[in-house]
């Protein structure tokens, strides 16, 4: 318990706490705005949420989507917990719960179908049950939907945290075979959307079927974005200038290679740095402050695991203490 109510005090807590109300508050926009009316069926729990409230009331079984959507992830979260871990469980507990009021709050701020009256400039009735388009045209509205959940999307699978639903169902997928989130995420989707078969004629559920193919491509590509680093590789006759300014300033590990010209047959230092884009722009403004002579080649990485993200905020002295414990010095 106190471990607990230590954590709920850090600056980690509050920053993923704020980071994860805004990126939900994002994606009930996508379903709020762009997924209820026009009811596209992408592959997400939204979608399956639309099929199951359409066809209970044809039974004279009101539910609405929002709280279709909640019954649903409560389920859901249950899975979470047990098959993926307590962090990811216990994130996306919050998450997934706060889908279906962040539609309320959506709804109390720009109700969809008004949005949709300013559009077409008529006095549509607010109240009305027929769908329709927000965008005026349903591939408008797919786009905008996969493009907004995307993002959210990717944002919150970066911190280990989720929309719940179909998330849930594509982290369990993504943790046992080990596919890319973005192919767990078409693979779950696309079960879900075959439901829509129910209640959509069939180039509805083409479309629907496309988007969630397009989603997991484009969380792929987010996800990527988000990720990114660079890896920096340096010769320079100033090399320990040049390490000094990565380890003390950055607060970046970094490898030194012994290496030959083949051209001049010098021996020089060569250095390896992985940085995020900002301290990249910051090593290259400072060798150019020290007109420090030099020769780099950078590229892109993509993933990066281990140590990398903790080891940058830890002090230099508590690196060098962890290494001589190692060594036994």
């Amino acid at each position: 318990m106190k471990k607990l109510i230590s954590f709920l005090g850090t600056r980690k807590f509050w920053k993923e706490f704020i980071i994860m109300t805004l990126a939900m508050f994002l994606g009930a926009a996508a379903v709020y705005y762009f997924l209820t009316p026009s009811k596209l069926i992408i592959g997400t729990v939204s979608g399956l949420s639309i099929v199951l409230s359409t066809v209970l009331e044809g039974f004279g079984i009101n539910i609405k989507v929002s709280w279709m959507i909640f019954l649903i992830n409560a389920i859901l979260l249950v899975l979470a917990w047990l098959l993926i871990g307590k962090e990811f469980g216990a994130k996306t507990v919050y998450t997934a719960l706060l889908l279906g009021p962040l539609m309320e709050v959506w709804e109390a701020i720009m109700p969809a179908q008004k949005l949709a009256s300013i559009r077409m400039g008529s006095d549509m009735p607010i109240n009305t049950l027929n769908s329709f388009s927000v965008m005026g045209d349903p591939w408008l509205d797919l786009v905008c939907f996969v493009l907004l959940l995307s993002i959210s999307q990717a944002i919150l699978f970066n911190i280990n945290a989720s929309t719940g639903g179909l998330d849930i169902i594509a982290k369990i997928i993504n943790k046992y075979t080990h596919f890319d989130i973005g192919l767990s995420v078409t693979i779950g989707g696309g079960i879900i959307c075959c439901t829509a078969f129910l209640i959509n004629p069939f180039h509805m559920v083409i479309i629907g079927l496309i988007g969630t193919w397009i989603n997991g491509l484009v969380i792929d590509y987010f996800m990527a974005s988000i990720n990114r680093k660079k890896r920096v590789s340096i010769i320079s006759n100033q090399h320990e200038k040049l390490r000094s300014y990565i380890v003390d300033e950055l607060r970046r590990g970094c490898s030194l290679y012994q290496v030959k010209g083949g051209y001049s047959g010098n021996e020089q230092i060569e250095i390896q740095v992985l940085l995020s884009n900002d301290e990249f722009a910051s090593l290259m403004e400072y060798i150019n402050e020290e007109q420090i002579d030099y020769f780099i080649t950078a590229g892109n990485v993509s993933e990066v695991y281990g140590r990398w993200n903790k080891a940058g905020k830890v002090k230099r002295k508590d690196l060098l203490r962890e290494s001589r414990m190692e060594t036994g010095k």
